[in-house]
């Protein structure tokens, strides 16, 4: 099941495994947080999943009907893939390896509860490509854009479906604008805060398919005590599913 320079390691929050390859793409902070953050329900799409983290933690957290993972790069498809069969949860987690922007012809219009989406945070242009394809693909606007992922997340979500996103903090003018486009109403901003004393460097997001205007923000979520260790908060996250 493994492959050269891959390991397999526990998921925080959770008894399930997962497929890592340090050398290539592994999880970061910022998908535990979404999906500590995100309330998911009935017929789930994870935007952009990479190797499956944020479909493994919600249904831990959630046990929802049904979650798929889509991912565009091949190799880290299968990785995700691997990983749900080493959960034995083939029949509640499907991985897709295709284009989001074909996602429309598959599920139709108005067909899913919740999306979850760690997306690139760096336009394209905006700072030096890493040459590792996989890499530039995860943190570049290269395969989608912001406005790909909102625009196919407000045809396939159902009226009052939610979104959820984490991204940078230096894009959330483009965020907001992209969701009033395209009719996902911003409901509930926080930020996360590597210590109190530092500015963000993460935003979540949650928004609601033609929902009202009524924006709400949470505590910041800070991520590390001065001394250095985690926050109560974060132990929490680390170590149970439930938010």
């Amino acid at each position: 099941m493994l492959r050269d320079n891959e390991r397999i390691d526990i998921i925080p929050g959770s008894d399930f495994k997962i497929i890592q390859n340090k050398d290539k793409f592994s999880y970061g902070t910022d998908a535990i947080f979404l999906s500590h953050f995100a309330k998911s329900k009935g017929k789930v799409v994870d935007l952009g999943t990479g190797t499956g983290i944020i479909p493994l933690r919600l249904y831990a957290k959630d046990k929802v009907d049904i979650i798929y993972g889509v991912e565009i790069q091949e190799e880290v498809a299968d990785m995700a893939k691997r990983s749900i069969e080493l959960n034995n949860l083939e029949e509640k987690i499907i991985i897709l390896n295709m284009d989001l922007k074909e996602l429309p012809e598959k599920f139709g219009r108005n067909t899913i509860d919740t999306i979850t989406t760690n997306p690139p945070y760096m336009k394209a242009g905006g700072a030096l490509v890493n040459p590792e394809e996989n890499f530039a693909i995860s943190r570049h606007e290269i395969a989608c854009t912001l406005e790909d992922i909102i625009k196919v997340s407000e045809y396939l979500l159902k009226p009052l479906g939610k979104f959820y996103m984490v991204h940078r903090p230096d894009r959330l003018v483009d965020i907001i604008y992209n969701l009033r486009k395209y009719k996902l109403e911003p409901k509930y901003i926080r930020f996360v805060q590597p210590k109190l004393t530092k500015k963000p460097n993460l935003v979540l997001i949650e928004a609601v398919k033609t929902g009202k205007p009524d924006l709400k923000f949470y505590d910041p979520l800070i991520v590390y005590n001065e001394d250095g260790s985690y926050t109560d908060e974060i132990s929490i996250i680390y170590g149970g599913p439930s938010r």
